[in-house]
């Protein structure tokens, strides 16, 4: 490994190491902090903030055996690498690990809390946001292991803390930055949206703001990949956005370590949808083998999930919404005229049989070079959102709280929000003006310089009052993240969790 990479990657590690130690002494000092409650999967129960880390060993599905069980290893799909189509990842930003090339990632801007602290800023503190890199565009020298599309070039846009902590509102402004910014790189537009994101609620799909902000990228050429959730086999309603009708909601399938599609079912802790919308494809998603981020939250709470030094074993339907984002890149590659629409059809039509309750629901599996060949462009009608409603309908139960004052209202993280307002300008590509989106300022106003991930958004300081009259985000008390173990503690921020149903990874494991 080259003392460079060496150096860049203790480096990031040892940032995101002091944050976390720092969180230990910060709670020694604010009262005992509820410890994650582990599940079993599938057993219906999953809380925010459970994150399974219980096996050992070294197995796992690797991602040449995801390849070839999505049908990619041969044929038409063996030579595709997703070069010239660019992938969007609205997750917790990605680490600069040396599986993750330099050439192929991009940051967008940071629209999480964690930008306001510049050790911090687009470094994935979680470890979730890398793991799906890594599954899209990893090349990690020291295995071998290889994405699915690892010439694709992402762009990530973290909006996620070190414990997820995010607004619906943050993951809509950053939905409506990819629509502004998806021609930026002629040579590699952005082609597809990856979202392992679930809100807390279950809005009306007709006035729900989050859907209608991904059906705002749909019409503008993106293909919007979604999470379907990890709430297991007994819950029927896709998670928000992935209940739009319009963009592609992945389950995550149990491989049964074959190569072969036919004996693959749901995974027992993914949702199987058919209440507000069926499932458009099943993935693999089970005990998915990708980079690891040394450090981070992931990382350091689960090290039976490490599979050597440099890879980590996780599972839910992120994992399959990533590996089909990493599809949908091959096969634009090799159809680059297919429409979203198109592109969904495609994939549907042409997917594989299987067996088990997904045969009974007539659910299939991703198939690639059924894909590349299949002729069937219909296009099918959805019924699309206003985008004028509530975002607390939005949230549900899952809210951040600042003070003990839970965010709530048309309110955003900025500041008080017109949704209808909003709708329009976002229909017209123009919620954001440089740095600024719906008036707030909260990154800088263009790309600049030059970083590990090629271009780099300019960072900012939000000035625009919070929701709940204060004057600056930047809190007297904050230096870092702070990590309480199951939420933020005492005067730091708690609510929404890149975990479970909300996050869409089931386990590390």
């Amino acid at each position: 490994m080259p003392r460079s990479a060496l150096r860049r990657r203790a480096a990031a590690g040892r940032r995101i190491v002091a944050a976390l130690a720092a969180a230990a002494a910060a709670v020694a000092g604010l009262g005992a902090a509820a410890a994650p409650t582990h599940h079993t999967v599938g057993d219906g129960g999953w809380a925010a903030g459970a994150w399974l880390g219980s096996s050992t060993g070294s197995g796992g599905t690797t991602l040449a055996a995801v390849r070839a069980s999505i049908n990619a290893s041969t044929g038409a799909a063996a030579g595709l690498t997703g070069a010239g189509v660019g992938v969007a990842l609205i997750d917790t930003g990605v680490a600069p690990v040396d599986g993750l090339p330099a050439t192929q990632i991009v940051n967008g801007p940071d629209l999480s809390f964690e930008s306001q602290d510049p050790d911090l800023r687009y470094l994935d503190t979680y470890g979730h946001g890398t793991h799906m890199a890594g599954i899209i565009v990893g090349n990690d020298p020291s295995t071998g292991t290889v994405g699915i599309a690892p010439k694709a070039k992402l762009t990530s846009i973290k909006v996620g803390t070190a414990n997820g902590a995010v607004d619906v509102s943050q993951m809509i402004a950053a939905i409506d930055w990819v629509a502004a910014h998806r021609n930026d790189d002629p040579a590699n537009p952005i082609r597809v949206i990856n979202i392992s994101y679930g809100t807390g609620g279950t809005p009306n799909s007709w006035t729900d703001p989050v859907q209608y902000a991904v059906e705002q990228a749909w019409m503008k050429g993106i293909v919007v990949v979604a999470a379907a959730g990890n709430e297991g086999n007994s819950d029927t309603v896709v998670s928000d956005p992935a209940s739009d009708p319009a963009v592609i909601a992945v389950a995550a399938s149990t491989t049964k370590g074959t190569a072969t599609a036919a004996d693959d079912d749901f995974a027992s802790f993914t949702t199987i949808g058919g209440t507000n919308r069926s499932v458009s494809v099943l993935a693999p998603g089970e005990s998915i083998v990708s980079l690891a981020d040394p450090g981070s939250n992931v990382d350091l709470t689960y090290p039976s999930a490490k599979v050597g030094t440099t890879l980590l074993r996780g599972s839910g339907s992120s994992q399959a919404a990533a590996v089909t984002s990493a599809a949908v890149a091959l096969l634009l590659q090799a159809r680059p005229t297919l429409t979203p629409d198109q592109v969904k059809t495609v994939l549907t039509t042409s997917a594989s049989f299987v067996s088990g309750l997904a045969m009974q629901r007539n659910i299939k599996a991703l198939n690639l070079n059924a894909a590349l060949a299949s002729q069937d462009l219909y296009a099918t009608g959805w019924n699309r959102s206003t985008g004028t409603g509530k975002l607390d309908d939005a949230r549900g139960a899952s809210r951040l709280v600042r003070d003990n004052v839970a965010l709530s209202g048309d309110n955003t993280v900025w500041g008080a929000l017109n949704t209808t307002t909003w709708s329009q300008r976002s229909a017209a590509v123009t919620s954001w003006s440089g740095g600024t989106w719906m008036g707030y300022r909260v990154a800088g106003d263009g790309w600049t310089g030059t970083s590990w991930a090629s271009r780099t958004w300019a960072a900012a300081t939000w000035t625009g009052k919070p929701w709940n009259g204060a004057t600056t985000w930047t809190d007297p008390d904050w230096s870092g993240h702070y990590w309480s173990g199951h939420y933020w503690s005492g005067h730091y921020w708690s609510g929404h969790y890149w975990s479970s149903d909300d996050w869409a990874s089931a386990s590390w494991s």
